[in-house]
């Protein structure tokens, strides 16, 4: 049996609904537990927040919850108003979540495509369709249903559209989790009818616990670079953990300390490196990096703040950088748009190495201009 892949899986590690505790997010599970107690429960949530924060993780936390929880029919017997979302793993609701046979969940995502043999690109009107069937549907005990879709930014425009009609007429009973990376680009309808549930990014020791769990060994050392680099997301720490992010992040900021006077050969060791054509993935992590270090620079000069330390002397390189009044302005228009035009290069097979030497050299003159004080103002 080939395993399909999974569109709202990271690669490497387990799958949000395996995931047994959300980490962070305490206020957002309070809020949506007073509702839930308060009878005023809303039909339509829309999950907000940054990639890899615990979005879906929260999603399937609350569907367990709401599948799992028995209703209060207003006897005399009614069961006490829950405190916390968690349902033990030994319920049976959380069996057939797992194993993603729970009949009272739907669950909206990417289908795969089983001629092209892949993941299709966004989530069509069909699978709409069969959403609108299972609703149809009673549930056969007359309980709670839930509806995930995950994400609700794969929506094209038509299936946007079906969803769109579902909560304006809502069913009975019928709790819809929306997961969203953007919600400014979905459809304003969508959103007006929906309460929104805002995820912020995570604290290190709260990040860290949550990599620990994914099944990610974390050096207590690396927490708050991790946090740092990632932004408070648990999918990009992770990702950057696999990766040796924190390592890489640690030369390019050895090869900036040699600014003004670039360390060429360092410059051509790491461009070499992120062109690798064994390890595919290291020229975006390179990118990527370049483009968080050009964003710290960037705030640091506009907030007058240095950031906690990523790498040993960033602060130092920071600091040195970021003195000049129009240093904010100058590094934010770097960081806008040279990782894109990298990117783009690569997406056009030009050679990923000289794409990589290339920012490089550009972050080189750009630090050559601002510490001679011939900047363009």
């Amino acid at each position: 049996m080939i395993d399909i892949p999974e569109p709202d899986r990271l690669e490497g590690a387990p799958h949000p609904r395996q995931t047994a505790h959300l980490y962070g997010h305490q206020t957002a599970e309070d809020t949506f537990l007073s509702a839930f107690n308060s009878s005023r429960l809303h039909h339509a949530w829309l999950i907000s927040g940054p990639k890899g924060v615990g979005k879906a993780t929260l999603a399937w936390r609350l569907a367990r919850f709401l599948l799992a929880t028995p209703e209060d029919d207003g006897g005399f017997f009614a069961p006490p108003k829950p405190t916390t979302l968690d349902i033990p793993q030994t319920d049976p609701v959380s069996h057939r979540l797992l194993a993603l046979s729970e009949p009272r969940l739907f669950l909206l995502r990417r289908p795969y495509d089983d001629k092209a043999d892949r993941l299709r690109a966004d989530i069509t009107v069909d699978e709409t369709r069969t959403l609108r069937n299972f609703l149809s549907l009673s549930a056969a005990d007359g309980g709670r249903r839930v509806v995930i879709i995950d994400s609700a930014d794969d929506m094209n425009r038509s299936a946007a559209n079906g969803i769109l009609k579902l909560l304006e007429e809502p069913p009975a009973k019928v709790t819809f989790l929306m997961i969203s990376h953007q919600p400014a680009d979905l459809l304003p309808t969508i959103r007006s009818r929906c309460r929104d549930l805002r995820l912020a990014p995570l604290k290190p020791q709260d990040l860290s616990d949550a990599l620990t769990q994914a099944g990610a060994a974390i050096d207590p050392n690396d927490r708050e670079g991790l946090a740092q680099l990632a932004g408070g997301s648990v999918g990009e720490a992770f990702r950057l953990s696999n990766l040796d992010g924190l390592k890489l992040y640690a030369a390019l900021i050895r090869l900036f300390s040699t600014l003004p006077k670039l360390d060429r050969h360092l410059a051509r060791l790491l461009a070499d490196a992120g062109a690798n054509r064994k390890t595919p993935e290291a020229f975006d992590l390179t990118v990527t990096l370049l483009d968080a270090f050009l964003a710290r620079l960037a705030r640091a000069a506009a907030t007058r703040t240095l950031p906690p330390e990523a790498a040993k002397g960033e602060a130092q390189l920071i600091e040195r950088l970021a003195s000049s009044e129009d240093a904010a302005r100058i590094w934010a228009d770097l960081a806008q748009h040279l990782g894109l035009r990298a990117r783009k290069g690569k997406a056009v097979n030009l050679d990923p190495s000289a794409l990589l030497m290339d920012m490089v050299l550009k972050v080189d003159e750009t630090a050559s201009q601002m510490t001679s004080g011939t900047a363009q103002r």
